[in-house]
């Protein structure tokens, strides 16, 4: 019997305060502690904290999922209107192929919550065999945007080749191609 493959799950905050220490990073620790609930399989986190920089973002994402063998990358932060907000086009630097159902769902669900939920530009994409996902900032909203597009999230990353992700059924069941493993 093979070994099973290594599953390694990065969280990136982003935040010009955070990275600087004059903020608690809420952001990552919400999304650390929903994958905890969620995912049933074992999982290596691997955690940064970085300022607004365009290309430190973007050589974070792609060292992440080319350099630390993350199959799944979400960041937070960042995807405002905000001169400084600057996440979805480091995404878009590193991302081979933008997948933008991932934002027009997560907008959507967010939408119904927060009138301001129209102005996140959260974007998701491939990076090599990766899936990267933005999120908001706000760890109120970190949950709700993830319950909208995780149960699609373990069949994207068997798409891409990546190792399989089990989820605790209690709360959704994923989508699985017909045929997957």
């Amino acid at each position: 019997m093979s070994e099973p493959s290594r599953i390694a799950i990065g969280i990136l905050t982003v935040s010009d305060r955070a990275s600087r220490g004059e903020y608690e990073d809420r952001g990552g620790p919400a999304i650390r502690s929903y994958l905890e609930e969620v995912l049933t399989c074992p999982w290596e986190l691997v955690a940064v904290v970085v300022p607004d920089e365009t290309d430190l973002i973007a050589a974070t994402i792609s060292n992440m999922c080319n350099r630390d063998g993350c199959c799944l990358v979400i960041t937070t932060g960042g995807t405002g209107p905000a001169p400084r907000d600057v996440t979805p086009e480091a995404t878009e630097r590193v991302c081979q192929k933008l997948l933008p159902g991932f934002g027009e769902r997560m907008r959507a669900v967010s939408i119904e919550k927060v009138p301001t939920a129209i102005l996140s530009r959260q974007v998701a994409g491939i990076c090599g065999q990766a899936l990267v996902l933005n999120l908001p900032g706000n760890p109120r909203a970190i949950a709700e945007c993830l319950d909208a597009v995780f149960p699609a999230i373990p069949d994207c990353i068997d798409l891409t080749d990546g190792p399989q992700i089990t989820t605790n059924d209690a709360r959704f069941t994923p989508y699985r191609r017909p045929g997957a493993s």
